[in-house]
């Protein structure tokens, strides 16, 4: 009995997909995400409501929640948040400790935007760098 699938490929585990897709770009540190914000990158938090209320936000970061992550970021989408201009706009997403937010950049790339990144360690990672967070 195979466990393949119909095209061949056989089924991976969450940490060789995530070494994979992690494979496809380069993220970046608290500082670095903190530089690109202040040069123009736009910082997303894809925490859920429940993490954001616990542990405060990142001031001027746009919060979008992970399940409505690609419609709102779609430059060419009728549902993309005011932000989301251009397929060449730098993004960092961040969500609680740098999981979940290397595998909602390699869908942001499958649709263009081509300069995601996420934020290595996530919003625990800003936090415990001293770098600005409201309650």
């Amino acid at each position: 009995m195979s466990t393949g699938f119909e095209d061949g490929t056989e089924p991976v585990g969450i940490d060789e997909l995530l070494e994979r897709v992690r494979a496809g770009f380069v993220r970046v540190g608290p500082q670095e995400a903190a530089t690109a914000a202040a040069d123009g990158a736009l910082l997303v938090d894809i925490r859920y409501a429940e993490l954001r209320e616990r542990d405060g936000l990142i001031p001027g970061a746009l919060v979008v929640e992970r399940n409505e992550l690609e419609w709102r970021l779609d430059p060419r989408g009728c549902h993309r948040a005011p932000q989301a201009v251009s397929h060449d706009l730098r993004i960092v997403v961040i969500c609680n400790e740098g999981y979940a937010s290397s595998l909602a950049v390699a869908s942001l790339r499958q649709l263009g935007l081509h300069r995601a990144t996420d934020l290595i360690g996530g919003f625990q990672a800003w936090r415990a760098a001293g770098l600005p967070v409201t309650v």
